[in-house]
């Protein structure tokens, strides 16, 4: 491998530790300093939620120099202030769950229940176990808590304090049920009278048992026996406490082999194996099944999948045959993204989608009958979004849907009602999501990005009007809580230098302030040079690309300057927006770049979040190529618009990015002199089945998308400088992706490589000294390759 040499006139070394900081507040931006723990940034704000009488927002900060998280309060007259914890018995929690008048709520603190009256303020706790219940809800009639503990149901009877087992099942056989149909028993019944009389006792002691049951409220409930052969993933009640709905899955399915990691730096100073998953197609997830239980009398009836439009449909037919697979017999498998009841219980709607990713239905019961009803169809020839896949019954209604749907190309927010057609609020080229309602159920509240993809406000759709407006003004809000009277926002905005602070929006008059500023004195005395947004022209159809642009304030006349293009991960992300970046030590270090006379460039490449389903699905069986096209156009940008030198280009990025930074060595060798890839795929065949399959099928179904796809098939094109690293326990990509390259690049005596190995870092670094040491080798990569020698 290469050896690194000495690289002139930089000093890297390690200066200060972060008390140090604060006492310089014209310190120079270092590396050491960029990969220190972000503690010296400051927290951001974590987690906020309302106080039930809306006169305080709670949240969460991280301690520094340890990742205990402390409560803070900030009330909307006063200082925010942290939580003592003896006061936490006394206080609200996250998303409490309101009866329908709105006069009391459920939350759960702690694994437990507590119920608030509203009027009074009166707490009251209503569950103390170890296990941890979940999913609190008011029944129909108000009567009564109900919640859930691991997959059965239980229930506080307000009138009589009564907590009370509202379901017991149980994945085994029924003890007391008939046998299956054996002749040899039935000629023994015929033939001996006293097995009959035997038979004839235990059935009529069973059914009185059952008569008692049903005479006497107060005997426990009947178990409901689901038999040996399933297991159960999850269980829903319905308010009025009459049904359950149950989704299961056949016990022992095969889930492909597993995998095994080495780990080498260990406590107990032997080496260790750690199981991880299995590899794309050797880990298809299993179909599951729904089931109705009526509460009732006990019985449980299978909901057929047959009602759902296209089930049996199988949209790899072509690619099968292709490849000589086997055909798809019969429907395709399913599974169940989520169940919501009404209100009242008299509806229930259930989000369905096919393992193959290409179609996602939402259905209701039709309860008489014991069957699905189709009630909206979304379908994709490439893969259905992970994200935009809200959805539930409008507040106020009990025949009302709202959903989230790409249908239109862009995520929308729909309303559906029962046997209607779904009805858009607001179009165009944005999209919605997190969808919060007001209480009265007439306006509904969601992030958009309508002036520019990056911008993120908060709107309000009219569900009359379907009118949708901007609330906030603030460019980069994350995230937000209506109010429990919904009449403000409690809401996390932040920009490309500040982390998430917590703000508060007067809904009546949009008039907006900040509660917290968290950010570090040595941080905050730094003024940070904005990025510039830009928009690149795409010579390959795609309009325009994206981009953050990183350049000195004054471009030397006819000066040439090197170029470095940053790659973020993941794929469907987004990081060109005005918001804190996830990748905001690397924002740093392209401010220092800049400094060493560097160009920077960060895009959002097609793949990318926040630009609709078309610019996501551009790189269906074809990964690493419409993206390497869009970094192509920019380097064609910077070099026409910017003063770029096109001699003296480098690329870098992790996971996705590192994946892209082999595609750009191996792809394009004669454009890129060097490359960092950081904890990258090498080769799909080897990465997960839930992402991969998405966008690559299966390597059986599918070997050509795999064989574009993979870096490795093109590594024999390497001529540029390229960094590998990677940490040696990354469970999600594999270290194995890049010593198999490795061993690749040295049968093909490849020789300007290197491979820089963390051996006690995952796929997210979370070391110092694991982040210096790794931009360190890129800094020095850079400098010794795309830097003039003279």
């Amino acid at each position: 491998m290469l050896r690194l040499r000495p690289v002139l006139a930089l000093t890297l070394a390690l200066s200060a530790v972060l008390p140090a900081f604060a006492e310089r507040p014209d310190w120079q931006l270092e590396l050491e300093r960029i990969m220190a723990h972000p503690d010296w940034i400051g927290p951001p704000v974590e987690q906020p939620y309302w106080a039930l009488d809306g006169r305080a927002i709670h949240y969460s900060l991280k301690r520094e120099g340890s990742p205990v998280r402390d409560l803070w309060r900030a009330p909307l007259d006063g200082t925010p202030s942290r939580v003592d914890d003896a006061e936490r018995a006394t206080l609200d929690a996250a998303d409490p769950v309101f009866d329908a008048e709105r006069r009391r709520a459920l939350f759960v603190r702690g694994g437990d229940v507590f119920l608030r009256d509203l009027a009074s303020g009166e707490l009251r706790q209503l569950s103390r176990t170890p296990k941890d219940e979940s999913r609190p809800m008011f029944s129909s009639d108000g009567s009564a808590a109900l919640w859930r503990i691991g997959s059965d149901w239980w229930g506080f009877d307000f009138e009589r304090g009564l907590s009370i087992q509202l379901t017991d099942l149980r994945t085994e056989k029924d003890p007391q049920a008939e046998p299956d149909a054996d002749p040899l028993r039935d000629m023994q019944l015929r033939l001996f009278e006293t097995l009959q009389r035997g038979k004839q006792d235990r059935d009529a002691l069973r059914e009185r048992d059952r008569e008692l049951r049903r005479a006497d409220p107060t005997r426990p409930i009947s178990p409901v026996y689901l038999g040996d052969a399933l297991t159960l993933a999850d269980s829903a009640l319905s308010p009025d406490r009459r049904w359950v709905l149950l989704v299961t899955e056949a016990k022992d399915a095969d889930t492909g082999r597993d995998g095994t990691m080495p780990k080498y730096v260990t406590e107990s100073g032997y080496e260790e194996v750690e199981d991880v998953r299995t590899r794309v197609g050797r880990n298809a997830p299993i179909g599951q099944q729904v089931k109705l239980v009526d509460l009732n009398d006990g019985s449980v009836h299978s909901l057929a999948f047959d009602p759902l439009p296209g089930i049996a449909d199988d949209p790899l037919a072509e690619l099968r045959k292709r490849n000589e697979q086997p055909a798809l017999e019969g429907q395709r498998a399913v599974r169940v993204d989520g169940i919501e009841w009404n209100r009242d219980g008299s509806q229930v709607a259930l989000m369905l989608r096919a393992v193959d990713n290409k179609d996602r239905w939402i259905a209701t019961v039709e309860f008489g009958d014991r069957q699905l009803v189709s009630r909206h169809r979304l379908t994709d020839p490439a893969w259905i979004n992970w994200s935009f896949n809200g959805f539930g019954w409008v507040p106020g209604t009990t025949d009302t849907l709202w959903l989230l749907s790409e249908h239109s190309g862009w995520s929308k927010l729909y309303t559906l009602p029962l046997g209607g057609k779904p009805r858009a609020l607001g179009e165009g080229r944005w999209e919605a999501d997190d969808v919060h309602w007001s209480p009265d159920g007439r306006t509904a509240y969601f992030l958009c990005n309508r002036a520019w993809p990056g911008d993120y406000e908060v709107c309000a759709a009219d569900r009359e009007s379907g009118s949708v407006r901007e609330v906030t003004a603030l460019d980069g809000v994350d995230d937000f809580v209506l109010s429990p009277d919904g009449q403000r926002l409690a809401l996390r905005a932040s920009s490309s230098h500040t982390p998430p602070q917590l703000h508060v929006v007067d809904l009546a008059d949009g008039r907006s302030r900040p509660l917290t500023d968290t950010r570090s004195d040595a941080y905050r005395a730094r003024q940070w040079p904005a990025p510039q947004f830009v928009q690149i022209p795409s010579s390959h159809g795609a309009g325009s690309i994206h981009g953050k642009f990183y350049r000195p304030a004054e471009l030397q006349p006819g000066k040439r300057y090197p170029i470095v293009l940053f790659v973020h991960g993941a794929g469907y992300l987004q990081n060109v927006h005005a918001r804190w970046p996830v990748y905001f030590r690397e924002q740093l270090f392209h401010h220092l770049l800049v400094e060493h006379g560097y160009l920077v460039l960060d895009l959002d490449y097609r793949a990318s979040a926040g630009y609709g389903r078309d610019w996501r699905t551009a790189i269906y069986r074809q990964m690493g190529h419409p993206e390497l096209d869009d970094y192509l156009d920019g380097i064609d940008w910077l070099v026409e618009q910017q003063q770029g030198d096109r001699e003296r280009v480098g690329i870098y990025g992790g996971s996705y990015g590192g994946f892209m930074t082999f595609m750009a060595m191996f792809r394009a060798p004669e454009r890129f002199v060097a490359g960092a890839a950081l904890r990258p795929v090498a080769d799909w065949a080897h990465y997960n089945h839930e992402y991969t399959s998405n966008i690559l099928n299966t390597p059986t179904i599918d070997p050509e998308a795999f064989g574009k796809s993979s870096p490795i098939e093109y590594a024999a094109n390497l001529q540029g400088h390229l960094l590998i690293s990677h940490g040696m326990i990354d469970d999600n990509v594999f270290y194995q992706d890049s010593v198999r390259l490795a061993q690749r690049l040295i049968e093909l005596r490849k020789d300007k490589w290197e491979l820089a190995s963390y051996p006690l870092e995952r796929h997210a670094y979370q070391q110092p000294e694991s982040w210096y040491d790794q931009y360190r080798r890129v800094f020095e990569l850079f400098q010794r390759t795309l830097q003039p020698t003279d």
